[in-house]
């Protein structure tokens, strides 16, 4: 949905509402836990968040708190909505003066304990959303305590607007890709800081 002013929650909550009754906008659901896809172009940024469990933990919150999306011109609303298969997110971007509202829904959640414990989710499109597609946000702890975040998208265009700027929806599915890793750097980076203190 494409806005000349910010959606107050009210606006998002109604929006989420109707498009709860749709179905999600792409066939391949699973995309980014390896069913096999055509048609998508594929992005994965992965970034070093830090090595230790508090690492690990402290950025297991964050994405639990929808945190890797506040980068300034993006957010995830409603920021309280829980990490569960099912729940419905609207994700809030401004770009060129415009505000576009995009509806998607949580398809899967991964959580896995143990000495490299992983905590992530993946949220597919729905229709109304300027593309078609599943993305997934992961962190994870490796078998050296290294602690990584890693995003990996599968998307088309799906809003009109859009396939005709199609160049401007690349640079801004790269651009995201970058402050949301940066983000997720500097949040580990401060509650590093303020543990040591």
């Amino acid at each position: 949905m494409l806005l000349f002013r910010k959606p107050t929650p009210e606006k998002i909550q109604r929006f989420l509402a109707e498009q709860a009754e749709h179905p999600l906008s792409y066939d391949d659901v699973g995309v980014t836990q390896g069913v096999s896809s055509s048609g998508y172009v594929r992005d994965h940024s992965r970034v070093l968040l830090g090595s230790g469990m508090a690492v690990f933990s402290a950025a297991q919150a964050a994405l639990q708190d929808w945190q890797q999306f506040r980068v300034g011109w993006v957010e995830a609303q409603p920021a309280d909505t829980p990490i569960e298969t099912g729940q419905l997110i609207a994700v809030v971007a401004r770009s060129m003066g415009l505000w576009w509202l995009n509806a998607c829904r949580i398809v899967s959640v991964l959580e896995e304990q143990g000495s490299q414990p992983k905590f992530g989710f993946a949220y597919g499109t729905l229709p109304d959303h300027i593309g078609a597609g599943e993305e997934r946000f992961l962190v994870e702890m490796d078998e050296h305590q290294q602690v990584w975040y890693d995003i990996l998208a599968f998307s088309r265009p799906q809003h009109p607007l859009v396939r005709l700027g199609y160049p401007w929806m690349r640079i801004m599915q790269k651009r995201f890709g970058r402050d949301s890793t940066a983000r997720m750097q500097r949040l580990v980076c401060d509650s590093e800081s303020q543990a040591g203190r």
